[in-house]
């Protein structure tokens, strides 16, 4: 058929086999790769509370009343 659309999935959208096939070689390389992000970014994330959850704030000096605004001459 020259108007034939090739696919890999059939009608109801579902993956065929050879997709399935297709994907096999890539699919734990990609499984450690996804697990080795989620734990740079999560480890990332860890550290950064921990930071700012120690913090304190005490030197930071905070004004007992708002600043009176300053007349225009």
């Amino acid at each position: 058929m020259p108007g034939a659309h090739s696919t890999y999935y059939d009608r109801r959208l579902r993956q065929g086999q050879a997709l399935i096939r297709a994907r096999r070689p890539y699919l734990v390389k990609n499984a450690v790769t996804g697990l080795g992000l989620l734990t740079i970014v999560g480890g990332i994330y860890y550290y950064t509370l921990n930071a700012v959850g120690q913090d304190d704030f005490e030197d930071v000096k905070v004004p007992d009343a708002p600043r009176r605004p300053t007349a225009a001459k």
